[in-house]
């Protein structure tokens, strides 16, 4: 018996057969629908931001416009793994968060313990790295300027022109970071329209939000637009030692100007300040009960509220200044040139252990400024070759100073459970001076247990008030010539090249502040007598040897990276191509502990690098009404730079190599003119392939960050009132499969979960106003969103839940 459907395919044209078969992948979401004789119009674009809104179509986003390439493109015509988001897109799912649109990205995982603290994940590759001496392995440009830093790097998405998140190795295109691929922030400018717009919302937790912009002609020649954004919430965890944890509270503004420098040149100057103030972050114990005597990770927190730095909480400040110049030389010619200045200064008070008791307290301070410079030359005579050359620099500098401090009574009684493990020839002497048996960290009444305030036979009083720290320096001066283009032999087949030249100076320090006076360690001297100290032997310190002043090292190094692509162009809406590729992160310069313990090795470990191999498919078919994107790659991954322990000293090593085979997958449906869907879909086989340096064996350990297989899917379905007005309901689920937090430690991992959202509502005036009520987490379910943390490393493992179910209204306006 004939299969009907497969009876149509053979009898279409060679253009539809393979869109068919992909398009049967959204089948099981509306079957009678693709069974349709008659297929509607294709949707509109997305209309641009300064423009009133026509209902949310089809998703049809590889109709979109991007600059991956660094000129104007078809999504589909770019032969790069690509997704790219309108700001129209964002608004019609809610997203203002760059984590909640990670979660529709194949191949893009993100965690934000908080603004200070992001962490970005493409194709399996992290970069989460605070220090100020080492690179991003995934860039973030916000419209051009690199703002990878990792202190500096969380901003809104408000008032977008569209986001595009490119992976695979981008260092060709986006410079010295994009090892393994860039995420491109292109907020809109200034144009020569009055318009303006606004959206507020509430929800549970004291939820609130409000943005909006207004642009107007200031002349003929200049326009000016401004943009706002304001969204808080109160925490989601109560904390019973006072106020609560993991809340919201952000601050944007954005001033932009757009002065037209002839018919067909223009300059853009952008002003960018954010700031962050919220809560601090919930860092739970799963080992210290709370007050309650719970160790539900997502129930009520004990974290001390106040501890030596003050109250538990960030304050980070984020400011741009951004000049982009267009200027159109000849017919042939064109000058881009891309100017950036930028600072951050965030401050943040966190409790390590996780619990009431006072163990664990640090502070993070971080800073940075940072200039940059790029020219290029741009050429498109309309013949069979395209393409671009020109210079980039980049300067940075910056520091972080991370000060510590304990109750020795309390960090005592977790040493004496520890030192054994540390140093087993010093179990005999625990024993001997402490007794067989180790305190509990806490008493019956869930209080820190302090049953010392000295050590016994030794003397050494314990300081309530231990206070060290040390701080980490960088600074960084690069300077690039890149050229890239594409040559065109005939209608069907081009090939694309590009290199990238680099000359880095990277200068590093590091420095330990020791605690002194009436802050002076207690049990560092005793451990350091009995030559059992945490970190190596730290004499007046506890976890952090002296340095006796700055410990500085520099170094400078050349590169070069490239891409070389094949691009087949099937017919005008479909093409396949097939990419080699390099990507780089510079080196990094380690301080570490040497393994005697008294003093510091100071190295400089290989720059990281990819080669990266991939095949894509990627097009449109029934009159653009189905899109897909499909692609193939392989990384081989060389110089993993990684932190282990090594005889109790925690350093920074080369880890070797690791593999990642994988596979992604992007698909929507215009199924008619009121209901469009689309689905997301990435493998990602990220594993060790081999020992470290050390000898440490990392092999076949999951990357942190890098589940096998993560989901998206959702619908857009509009349903007219009547010519003015139009209900519409978007459900959509993601989904992740088991997740590992730490490359060298597969206890800490969160089990498969999907997150089902929901938002739905009314457009009226065509589009111009929407009131909408909105769900995320509707099924309220747990999952965390990392493990392990700094109180690791004291056998006080750390979790931090995800955000719980959330709900509220939002009103819409546009003019």
């Amino acid at each position: 018996m004939s299969n009907p459907i497969v009876d149509r395919a053979l009898r279409m044209p060679r253009r539809h057969r393979l869109a068919l078969c992909l398009a049967a992948a959204l089948l099981p979401a509306a079957p009678s629908l693709l069974a349709q004789t008659s297929a509607p119009s294709a949707p509109a674009a997305p209309a641009a931001a300064s423009t009133a809104p026509a209902p949310a179509s089809a998703v049809d986003l590889n109709r979109i416009v991007v600059t991956a390439q660094k000129r104007e493109q078809q999504e589909v015509d770019v032969p790069i793994s690509i997704s790219a988001f309108s700001g129209n897109f964002l608004h019609t799912l809610g997203i203002t968060r760059e984590e909640d649109l990670a979660r529709y990205v194949p191949g893009l995982q993100m965690t934000v313990q908080s603004p200070n603290n992001p962490g970005y994940a493409i194709r399996g590759i992290t970069t989460d790295d605070g220090s100020s001496n080492a690179a991003s392995r995934v860039s973030i440009y916000q419209d051009g300027v690199d703002i990878s830093r990792s202190r500096g790097s969380s901003v809104a998405l408000f008032d977008m022109d569209r986001v595009e998140v490119l992976r695979g190795p981008q260092s060709t295109l986006f410079g010295r970071g994009a090892e393994s691929g860039a995420i491109s922030l292109i907020q809109n400018k200034a144009n020569d329209t009055t318009s303006g717009g606004f959206t507020t919302e509430f929800g549970n937790y004291g939820y609130h939000q409000f943005q909006g912009y207004f642009n107007t002609p200031l002349s003929d020649d200049v326009d000016a637009r401004v943009a706002v954004y304001d969204s808080q919430h109160d925490g989601y965890i109560k904390n019973l030692s006072g106020g609560d944890l993991d809340g919201e509270d952000t601050k944007a503004i954005r001033a932009s100007v757009h002065i037209k420098t002839g018919s067909q040149s223009s300059i853009d100057l952008i002003a960018n300040y954010q700031r962050d103030s919220p809560p601090g972050d919930d860092f739970r114990s799963k080992n210290v009960p709370n007050l309650n005597g719970s160790t539900d990770v997502f129930g009520d927190a004990s974290l001390n509220n106040t501890n030596a730095f003050g109250q538990l909480g960030i304050r980070r400040k984020v400011y741009g200044l951004t000049a982009l110049g267009n200027f159109q030389l000849s017919d042939s010619w064109s000058l881009s040139t891309i100017t950036g200045l930028r600072k951050f200064n965030s401050l943040e008070n966190f409790d390590a252990d996780g619990s009431q008791v006072n163990l664990l307290n640090f502070e993070e301070h971080s800073k940075s400024h940072q200039a940059s410079q790029e020219v290029r030359f741009n050429f498109d005579n309309g013949g069979k070759f395209t393409g671009f050359f020109g210079a980039d620099y980049f300067y940075e500098n910056g520091d972080q100073a991370v000060p510590f401090a304990t109750d020795e009574r309390s960090m005592l009684v977790q040493l004496i459970k520890l030192a054994p493990t540390l140093s087993p020839s010093a179990a005999p002497i625990i024993k001997a001076l402490f007794g067989p048996n180790p305190p509990p960290l806490l008493n019956g009444n869930n209080l820190p247990n302090q049953p010392y305030t000295s050590i016994p036979l030794l003397g050494y009083k314990l300081n309530p008030d231990e206070q060290e720290g040390y701080e980490n320096y960088g600074r960084t001066r690069s300077y690039e010539l890149f050229a890239d283009g594409t040559y065109r032999f005939n209608d069907q087949f081009d090939i694309t090249g590009g290199l990238r030249v680099s000359h880095e100076s990277l200068w590093g320090g590091y420095q330990v502040f020791n605690a002194t006076g009436a802050h002076a360690s207690g049990i560092g001297p005793a451990l350091s007598l009995l030559g059992i100290g945490l970190n190596g032997i730290t004499e007046q310190n506890i976890l952090f040897r002296p340095t006796n002043g700055m410990l500085t090292q520099q170094t400078s190094d050349n590169a070069v990276v490239g891409r070389l692509i094949g691009t087949w162009h099937i017919n005008e809406d479909n093409n396949a191509y097939v990419s080699v590729s390099r990507g780089r992160r510079p080196s990094v310069m380690a301080f570490n502990l040497n393994a005697a313990g008294n003093g510091y090795d100071s190295s400089v470990l290989p720059s990281e690098t990819i080669w990266s191999y991939e095949a894509g498919l990627k097009g449109s078919s029934f009159g653009g009404r189905f899109a897909y994107d499909v692609s193939a790659y392989y990384y081989d991954y060389r110089n993993f730079q990684s932190d282990a322990y090594e005889g109790g000293r925690l350093v920074t090593i080369d880890a070797g190599r690791a593999k990642v085979p994988g596979l992604e997958v992007s698909l929507q449906e215009a199924f008619t003119d009121n209901l469009s869907g689309f689905f997301n879909y990435s493998y990602e086989h990220a594993r060790f392939a081999g020992k470290d340096q050390a000898g440490e064996n990392f092999a076949g350990n999951h990357l942190r960050l890098a589940p096998d297989n993560s989901a998206a899917i959702g619908l857009l379905w509009n349903v007219p009132l009547d010519d003015q007005r139009v209900f519409y309901v978007r459900p959509s689920y993601t989904w992740r499969s088991k997740t590992y937090f730490e490359d060298n430690n597969p206890n800490y991992v969160q089990g498969a979960y999907g997150l089902f959202n929901l938002r739905t509502g009314v457009t009226f005036d065509r589009g111009r106003w929407d009131v909408a009520l909105w769900g995320a987490n509707l099924a309220n379910k747990k999952y965390l969103i990392d493990a392990g943390n700094t109180g690791e490393n004291f056998d006080l493992p750390t979790y931090i839940p995800g955000s719980p179910r959330t709900f509220g209204v939002s009103i819409s306006g546009k003019f």
